[in-house]
């Protein structure tokens, strides 16, 4: 049973910074990739970052691209997002997922494997 565990939200303000982590138990990730999505209220769940678990390439979209940093620690099997520069539009719940394949996608339905979110609240 893969379960994956997130935390680090919290309440910032403009332009500070957040560090999110996921930690994830049940399977080793080596041949896999995991990924961040938020979802801000009234609005549907979007793509954030991604990250393949052998090589360490990345993928992002472009609204969070030069101010949030996806990256993951073998030995801990965890994985990070880094955010920097937050902007009130950043609040949302994020969600950590992991897909069985090691692809880097952005479509939810890729993914088999959610965390159960943490908050992120940017105040202007």
């Amino acid at each position: 049973q893969v379960q994956l565990v997130e935390s680090g939200g919290g309440l910032v303000q403009v332009g500070g910074s957040l560090r999110l982590s996921c930690a994830a138990s049940g399977r080793t990730f080596s041949s896999y990739a995991m990924g961040w999505f938020r979802q801000a209220p009234g609005k549907e769940r979007e793509f954030v970052a991604a990250i393949r678990w052998s090589s360490g390439s990345t993928y992002y979209t472009d609204s969070v691209k030069g101010r949030f940093t996806i990256s993951r620690d073998n030995a801990k099997n965890t994985m990070y997002l880094q955010m920097n520069s937050l902007k009130p539009e950043d609040t949302a719940v994020y969600y950590c997922a992991a897909r069985d394949y090691s692809g880097l996608v952005r479509i939810q339905s890729e993914y088999a494997y959610w965390g159960q979110g943490t908050q992120v609240t940017v105040s202007s």
